[in-house]
């Protein structure tokens, strides 16, 4: 029975600086702990501003498609008043007629 297998190395260590007696070892390493992160905090920045320029293009869309639904509602309702006017003249129209047959 022949059997394969692939084998995953372990990953390597980073090669160990050698510490200094003053202490520049621990100094470089948080240096270079603190430009890692400092990389990091510009990518979230990043990322954030990215965010916010596509909550600000969503909310100019959503200005854009409230002010045509208002133009239409104001429409409609001007309509609707001239619908409301009309529909009195004729009832007006026909309170005449009905007390004139009586």
């Amino acid at each position: 029975m022949s059997a394969s297998a692939q084998i995953i190395p372990f990953p390597a260590r980073p090669t160990a600086v050698p510490p200094l007696p003053d202490g520049s070892e621990r100094l470089a390493r948080a240096l270079a702990l603190l430009d890692a992160a400092l990389v990091e905090q510009r990518t979230a920045v990043a990322t954030w501003r990215d965010g916010l320029t596509a909550l600000h293009t969503s909310v100019a869309g959503l200005d854009g498609s409230l002010r045509t639904y208002q133009a239409q509602l104001t429409t409609l309702h001007e309509r609707t008043e001239g619908v409301h006017d009309a529909a009195k003249r004729l009832e007006t129209w026909a309170d005449t007629a009905l007390r004139r047959v009586r």
